[in-house]
């Protein structure tokens, strides 16, 4: 993996679900992390329901945060609903955190 991909992944885990005390990136919204050669970050990301409370902020944020990092040019955030998001793409740590 690269560093930017590296350093992008570590400002996703900064990042937290207000309703639930785990990082979006073990929650598994963040579905594709793509990095072109000009150092344009593509990212899909899901919500855990389209009516969540933070569809405006939280997306605004990761894209925020992503802009920070040193070496990055541009995001390309997508928000997307397909495929659903379900507990399935909880990382193992999430799940423990969560004890399910």
């Amino acid at each position: 993996m690269s560093d930017l991909k590296e350093k992008v992944i570590n400002e996703i885990k900064k990042i937290y679900d207000p309703e639930i005390p785990v990082n979006i990136y073990e929650l598994g919204l963040i579905y594709k992390i793509e990095i072109n050669d000009n150092k344009k970050v593509i990212i899909d990301m899901t919500l855990t329901t389209p009516n969540c409370p933070v569809a405006d902020s939280l997306p605004k944020m990761v894209k925020n945060n992503i802009l920070k990092i040193d070496g990055v040019s541009e995001v390309d955030l997508k928000l997307v609903w397909d495929p659903p998001w379900t507990k399935d793409k909880m990382s193992e740590a999430a799940k423990l955190e969560l004890n399910l």
